[in-house]
């Protein structure tokens, strides 16, 4: 497993890491047992930087990471967190120092951690990234000892461009993959030029880009692929990445002839990602050890040729670019 730094914090981290959603909730029955493995796995594997979020399972997943973590002992992987998601409304006046700080103890409680290593204010409306206040209150809870550094998680490229103006925030997690490719455009330059990490979330499009579904797949009632399919819930943009379902399908089918040799489809789609020098980690997620140990070995595969890149930058411009290019 090569490791990238992770910005200008001085650590470096797994190019593959662990998005912890999937063993929190909102993807299905969630076991515990295959959870924990998966995680053991992934570690196994050289994976270093885990992500998680104090609502994915209203802290469960947090716990998990803790348990794994204590069972293992020796170096702690890289734990990243998020906060802000707990709000009853998503409102800028409810980012105060106060409620900041009880997520931020909250989380420290659930990961057994004295010190944070990373905090990310978790998908917040736009016109928080338009208010310092905010983000002097992380630094003086960075000043506190109880985060070492802190960071954003966005849906719109406006955001990652406002968040990144700040001098404390290291890293930017956004939505990028083969159908998500707008970041490509513009923000990946500035982010190196400010020497910011980043976090590649919803790596697969929500498993779209494992070629696994049909237009026959069923979804359980507690996946947010079947209660967010559009937005009811939370941004659509985090479900299949915005892409409607059937075009999404369809596209797929265009990708799976340029897969070749032993890899996977939903590997094929990881290492496409890390052809992005940008690209600090990319975190998909894992339910059981198989999913951890395939998501690891994408790591290995050789670079993709600049056809294959060719091709899956032209069925992003004919399928996918005219339902998710302008919305985030």
């Amino acid at each position: 497993m090569r490791s990238r730094d992770f910005g200008r914090t001085g650590r470096k981290v797994s190019e593959i890491g662990f998005g912890a959603w999937a063993i929190g909730a909102s993807w299905g029955e969630v076991n515990d047992e295959e959870g924990l493995a998966a995680l053991h796995t992934a570690l196994d594997t050289g994976v270093t930087f885990i992500d998680t979020a104090d609502v994915y399972g209203d802290g469960h997943s947090e716990k998990l990471i803790a348990k794994v973590v204590r069972e293992r002992g020796g170096e702690r992987p890289f734990i990243a967190t998020k906060a802000g998601r707990r709000l009853p409304a998503q409102t800028v006046a409810g980012y105060t120092f106060e409620n900041l700080s009880a997520y931020i103890d909250r989380s420290r409680t659930n990961l057994e951690m004295d010190t944070l290593d990373l905090v990310q204010l978790h998908c917040p409306p736009t016109d928080l990234y338009y208010h310092p206040e905010i983000f002097e209150s992380l630094d003086k809870l960075k000043a506190q000892g109880k985060i070492r550094d802190y960071g954003v998680s966005v849906e719109r490229i406006e955001e990652a461009l406002k968040a990144i103006e700040y001098p404390g925030v290291v890293s930017v997690q956004i939505i990028f993959n083969a159908f998500r490719q707008r970041p490509i455009e513009h923000f990946f330059k500035l982010a190196q030029e400010k020497n910011v990490a980043i976090i590649a979330r919803v790596p697969l499009a929500s498993g779209l880009l494992s070629g696994k579904f049909t237009k026959d797949t069923q979804f359980a009632a507690t996946d947010h692929r079947l209660f967010n399919r559009n937005g009811e819930a939370f941004d659509v943009g985090e479900t299949f990445s915005g892409v409607p379902y059937e075009i999404g399908l369809e596209a797929v089918e265009r990708v799976r002839p340029l897969v070749s040799g032993d890899a996977s489809m939903a590997q094929f789609a990881l290492r496409w990602i890390l052809m992005f020098d940008a690209v600090t980690v990319a975190i998909p997620g894992a339910r059981n050890p198989a999913q951890a140990r395939s998501n690891a070995a994408a790591a290995e595969l050789p670079p993709l040729s600049d056809d294959a890149m060719q091709e899956i930058r032209a069925i992003y411009e004919s399928f996918i670019k005219p339902y998710v290019h302008q919305r985030w």
